[in-house]
């Protein structure tokens, strides 16, 4: 192994730089999803089916999602497959296609649609998010297919639609329609998310719950809150019950940071149009954060006796509303994936892995509810969804180098 190593190694540092070429190919095309006033993925799909071809990796299969909104009537998800020695598992490199809106365009010091290279930096929409991590992906699989040297293990990189806005049209369409697609034995590898040395893994995520109260009242004017029912304040004592809650779901969690559970009032709506109004009608939001340990309906269960409570006190009607649940197991640090990356990290890295939790959610989510082990890592700067955002061109060989180790591993 460690011969072999050393040729797809080399061969990476060799051809690193050949690796812009399809990170300027795909930022040139803008696969915004039409949530974000785009058409989907369909020509930055086309223009990495070709180069994929062109360079040999030519056993592609498509999965696509049916979706009316956009020209194509669909949504692409694509499979690239370099079949190895062993078919007791596959190694999966998942990434996205899609990308985020540009935002302020005065923010950016360069055209974001077209990639800019300047000390070792890719700078470009999605150049990090997920670029990085799909190119770290293809540049692994090319250092065997160029060689012609057979993978330990078969490798197959998934290029995913819709990640950016919930993955209805991506992991979660291939996880309901497609549920053979994925193997319990595979390594799943999810190259979107990290840390500048390339030490976390990421294992674990909080437990999701986005909720929007709509408190109901009875207006009347300013000077006579006597007549009406204030559903702006009965809101504001909710919502600082709900954030109370911290106080109750208080198990820690060292995975995380923060290492608590966390429910915080974010987003508030426009309520009446002046100031000498007793405000009849009320809208806020919360996002709560919660450490696996406790279950979502726990939660609800608490979140009930509040509002029964501020109901019964303010004499209001209060309707609660899920914006998003999503719940999630984690992948034991003993699964294969994870002791196989962090061996793979530690030998061609020397670094020591650390295994995370985060609070946001990934896709990675899905596949462990079903039973699917799979980890998130990869060594970025974490400039995503920013302006001027980029990728540094060693973290892609980096990872790439990592990968390839993972799928000539023939234990």
């Amino acid at each position: 192994m460690a011969q072999e190593f050393n040729q797809l190694n080399q061969w990476i540092e060799e051809n690193t730089k050949s690796i812009v070429e399809l990170e300027t190919i795909l930022t040139s095309h803008k696969a915004l999803a039409p949530e974000n006033g785009g058409t989907g993925e369909w020509e930055k799909c086309r223009a990495l089916e070709e180069y994929l071809k062109a360079n040999g990796i030519k056993n592609l299969e498509h999965f696509d999602a049916p979706d009316e909104r956009v020209p194509e009537k669909t949504r692409p998800n694509l499979v690239a497959t370099i079949y190895g020695n062993n078919e007791d598992y596959a190694i999966w490199v998942c990434a996205h296609l899609d990308v985020v809106p540009v935002g302020n365009l005065d923010s950016w010091n360069t055209d974001p649609w077209t990639v800019t290279e300047k000390d070792g930096k890719l700078f470009g929409r999605g150049v990090e998010d997920n670029q990085q991590g799909l190119c770290s992906g293809v540049l692994a699989a090319l250092s065997f297919v160029k060689q012609h040297i057979l993978p330990e293990h078969t490798i197959k990189l998934l290029f995913m639609a819709d990640e950016e806005v919930g993955s209805t049209y991506g992991m979660n369409y291939l996880l309901k329609e497609h549920k053979d697609l994925f193997k319990k034995e595979d390594l799943i590898l999810i190259p979107d998310g990290g840390d500048s040395k390339g030490e976390t893994i990421e294992i674990a995520e909080k437990n999701i719950l986005w909720l929007e109260f709509h408190t109901m009242g009875k207006q009347s004017h300013g000077s006579r809150p006597d007549l009406g029912h204030n559903a702006m304040l009965a809101g504001c004592e909710l919502a600082l019950k709900i954030n109370s809650l911290e106080k109750i779901f208080d198990r820690k969690n060292e995975l995380f940071e923060p290492s608590h559970s966390t429910f915080q009032p974010t987003k508030k709506l426009s309520n009446v149009d002046g100031v000498n109004f007793i405000p009849g009608d009320d809208v806020f939001c919360c996002d709560c954060r919660i450490n696996p340990e406790y279950s979502l309906n726990q939660v609800r269960t608490e979140i009930a006796k509040c509002v029964k409570e501020i109901e019964e006190k303010h004499s209001v009607k209060i309707n609660v509303k899920e914006l998003q649940a999503e719940e999630s197991v984690a992948t034991p640090q003993d699964a294969p994936v994870a002791e196989k990356l962090a061996g793979a990290i530690k030998n061609v890295h020397n670094i020591q892995a650390k295994f995370i939790g985060v609070g946001g959610g990934t896709v990675a989510a899905g596949l462990r509810n079903l039973g699917f082990n799979a980890v998130v890592w990869s060594t970025l700067d974490e400039t995503c969804h920013q302006a001027n955002e980029y990728a540094l061109v060693k973290n892609i060989a980096c990872d790439a180098k990592t990968i390839a180790y993972m799928a000539c591993d023939g234990k």
